[in-house]
């Protein structure tokens, strides 16, 4: 394969370089074949090629070189055809750019396709048929019609040879298109008698290596004697046609004349060109001889045209002729822009002048038509700049911001100078890069929120949101707990924050009781290099739960005594018998306490105060009236839900002690006595017999020994004197209580067997009996002068 390298005009604008390179080649050369080293005919190390991303840049569709950048070659793509490529013209040529970034190169390369001997000569028909009549003078010419070989130079058709030759000889010579026109000559008398048909064969050889013909066959019919050719009015007709003209648009009208009469002087005309681009655009009315177009004409394919005319006679003799057709320009085609290299990304820090896209216009029309000139939009940071060679480079031409302004959308418009002016024009989208030029920027100076108490664990509380006007990573903000402490303890033992979302997270539990409010401060960082940051202040409120049931305070309920509070038969309607007090450590509405009688013995002798727990009389009481009375008062809160207490008052309706005593102690008793059976039964199953015996001499001697006790105090004969203490005493006659109660008990480790004497009794009212009590109603009596000081505390004997 024989293979030429040439370089020449190097030259440099707009920091790139400029270089062409021409290769020849044979076409049909197979896929993968080496066309050259590009990297060592430009001088460039292979490194070069790679790292400035070295590529192919083509106008044509069809992509018939690749280049190999890692080796620095340049490779067969697809095979080439140079019949296909270029018909016709002998010069056929690639041409492409080869192109490199960081910094902008670009070299011109072309690549000649030379022509192999592949295609042998055809003729468009097999068989041609004359009609030459015998009177046919010796010398007579006819014109054959050409082979067609679409190689080219000394592969194309070289030479013709006619057998058999008894007749006939060939004649060959140079048209003014440089090629052969093939005659065939009589040199012997036609004798129709003697042989009425004469069958020849036409060979076309072409002058390749190795040498490939192709032939046609000639049927000679002999006429009777028509001694007059046809003959044009003039060899060569010239003619004008605009591109783009309609179908069967007329040319030029050509004429013949034959002086022969009746039939012999009929004449029929027909184009004998046998080029394809010929055949396509143009016919020629065979009666009249006008010639009109069948196909587009356009002026960037064919400047002109040459259309070979032949007439002939109904004796079969012929003339020819000529027409030139030239082809004129219209504005037909747009300028075609074509980017080279360009950067779809720069930072906002670039400098000015700094070359972003390099583009190449070409407007295929010719003259003014041609011509084109390129601008782009107003208010832009950049410029378009014109060097030579229809190139314009896209610099900037101001400061950029991406904040501003992170995209341009910049489109550049070409128009040429014809009547009418066409144009188009390219989009070019540039992303502006972010420099990390902005802190971020919390939404809000201050943050507040509120979390209910008792929340579990990791509950999500509120987000702080802080954005940066940056992008990407220097716009990712990272949120950061600030060290500090509340009451003492860090507040990272409190809350936590999501550093990617903000999110604040509750790491304990929260009681309102103990911590009603707190504040910290969140760290909002991006991830730029340095990194960029701000801060806010964050409070977060505790809300109350109703997580507290409301605190009984008064009546105290007591484990074994029973404590009443004591009602005068002759108490009037609204007798204030007692007060029920109680808290509740929640605030707000969870609260507020209401009272209510949820049962009573007697729900149409007392009521309890709604909003102040007060029990009193609703009626006037009576001797018909139940000694002992129980309220079951319940204590609700005002929260969602309500919590309650319950609590349980006795109530004695008596004007006595002794009938208060009576009727207390015995149901007492009978209850003691019960729970002491069965406590002793339980022991006597888990014991051994023995132990069994023992134990029941015990209890028998226990039950002996509290019977005579209580006997005693039931058949004594002292009075007994109800106790007021001043502090319960409603001195101001408002029926209220006080509200501060004390009361003192001892008891002894078995409660349930203790017997004791209480004393100081938290209301005028209240009376404490306990059935084992073994002390006399003179030493209560006695005790009376410990009683009558209001704050001195009572004691209680226990035994």
């Amino acid at each position: 394969m024989n293979r030429q390298v040439l370089a020449f005009l190097s030259l440099l604008f707009i920091n790139a370089a400029f270089a062409q390179i021409i290769y020849s080649v044979p076409e049909e050369m197979p896929k993968g074949s080496l066309l050259g080293n590009i990297a060592r005919d430009l001088g460039l190390d292979i490194k070069r090629f790679i790292s400035g991303k070295a590529r192919i840049h083509t106008r044509s569709s069809d992509e018939y070189v690749e280049l190999n950048r890692e080796r620095g070659l340049l490779l067969v793509k697809e095979k080439i055809d140079r019949e296909a490529l270029c018909a016709e013209t002998e010069l056929c040529s690639l041409e492409f750019q080869i192109i490199l970034e960081n910094p902008i190169e670009f070299y011109m390369v072309t690549v000649q396709i030379t022509d192999i001997n592949d295609h042998p000569p055809t003729f468009e028909k097999g068989e041609i048929q004359f009609k030459i009549s015998e009177s046919a003078v010796t010398g007579a010419t006819f014109v054959l019609e050409r082979a067609v070989d679409d190689d080219v130079g000394i592969n194309g058709v070289k030479k013709y040879d006619l057998k058999p030759s008894d007749h006939f000889a060939l004649k060959l010579y140079n048209s003014a298109d440089g090629n052969k026109n093939v005659e065939m000559v009589l040199q012997k008398p036609l004798d129709r008698e003697k042989q009425e048909q004469i069958n020849l064969v036409l060979t076309a050889v072409d002058g390749g290596e190795p040498q490939m013909s192709g032939t046609m066959q000639i049927v000679i019919t002999v006429l009777d004697a028509n001694d007059n050719a046809p003959v044009f009015t003039q060899k060569t007709y010239k003619a004008t046609v605009t591109e783009n003209s309609p179908k069967g648009t007329v040319v030029a009208t050509v004429t013949a004349s034959d002086s022969d009469e009746g039939s012999n002087s009929k004449i029929t005309y027909s184009i004998t060109n046998t080029q394809g681009n010929v055949r396509k655009s143009f016919e020629i009315n065979p009666e009249n001889g006008q010639v009109f177009l069948t196909g587009n004409i356009d002026f960037e394919r064919n400047k002109h045209f040459q259309v070979n005319i032949g007439a002939t006679d109904d004796g079969g003799l012929t003339d020819s002729c000529k027409i030139i057709v030239e082809v004129t320009d219209v504005n037909d085609n747009k300028p075609e822009i074509s980017i080279m290299s360009k950067s779809n990304i720069i930072s906002e820090n670039v400098e000015i002048n700094t070359v972003v896209t390099v583009i190449n216009i070409e407007d295929l029309d010719s003259e003014n038509n041609g011509k084109v000139e390129c601008f782009i939009g107003e208010n832009l940071p950049f410029i378009l700049k014109s060097s030579s060679n229809n190139f314009y480079s896209l610099v900037t031409d101001s400061e950029l911001d991406r904040e501003r302004a992170s995209e341009y959308n910049i489109t550049v418009s070409c128009s040429d100078e014809g009547v009418p002016s066409l144009s188009s024009s390219v989009t070019l989208t540039l992303q502006i890069s972010d420099v990390n030029d902005n802190a971020p920027v919390f939404e809000r100076s201050s943050y507040e929120a509120y979390i209910v108490e008792n929340n579990t664990p990791g509950l999500s509380i509120f987000t702080v949101k802080a954005t940066d006007a940056d992008w990407n990573q220097n716009a990712r903000v990272s949120y950061i707990l600030e060290d500090s402490s509340v009451n003492g303890v860090p507040v990272s033992s409190y809350v936590s924050v999501s550093a990617d979302s903000g999110v604040i997270h509750a790491v304990r539990s929260f009681d309102y009781e103990q911590i009603k409010d707190f504040r910290f401060h969140v760290k909002a960082q991006d991830g730029g290099s340095p990194p960029l940051s701000s801060n806010v202040s964050v409070k977060i409120l505790i809300q109350d739960q109703n997580d507290n049931p409301p605190q009984v305070l008064y009546p105290v309920q007591t484990g074994g005594s029973v404590v009443a509070e004591m009602v005068p038969r002759s108490a009037e309607v609204g007798y204030l018998v007692t007060k029920v007090v109680a808290v509740d450590v929640d605030s707000g509405q969870n609260a507020w306490l209401s009272y209510k009688l949820q049962k009573a013995t007697d729900r149409a002798l007392f009521e309890v105060g709604l909003q102040n727990g007060e029990i009193r009389t609703i009626r006037q009481v009576t001797d018909k009236d139940a000694v002992k009375q129980r309220l079951t008062v319940i204590v609700e809160d005002n929260g969602q839900p309500s919590r309650s207490a319950t609590v349980i008052v006795n109530v004695a309706v008596a004007d006595s002690f002794p009938e208060v005593l009576s009727e207390f102690t015995d149901s007492t008793h009978d209850k003691e006595y019960n729970d002491n059976l069965t406590f002793y039964l339980v022991l006597a199953l888990a014991v051994v017999s023995f132990l069994f015996i023992t134990c029941l001499v015990v209890i028998i001697s226990v039950k002996i020994y509290r019977w005579r006790q209580s006997r005693i105090l039931y058949h004594s004969s002292l009075p007994v004197i109800p106790y007021y203490p001043p502090r319960y005493s409603d001195t101001l006659g408002t029926g209220t209580l006080q509200h501060v109660y004390n009361y003192e008990v001892c008891r002894t480790t078995d409660s349930r067997k203790s017997d004791c004497k209480f004393g100081r009794a938290a209301s005028q009212n209240v009376l404490v009996m306990d059935p084992s009590s073994t002390g006399t109603m003179q030493r209560m009596q006695g005790e009376k002068s410990i009683l009558d000081e209001p704050d001195s505390p009572l004691e209680v004997s226990c035994l």
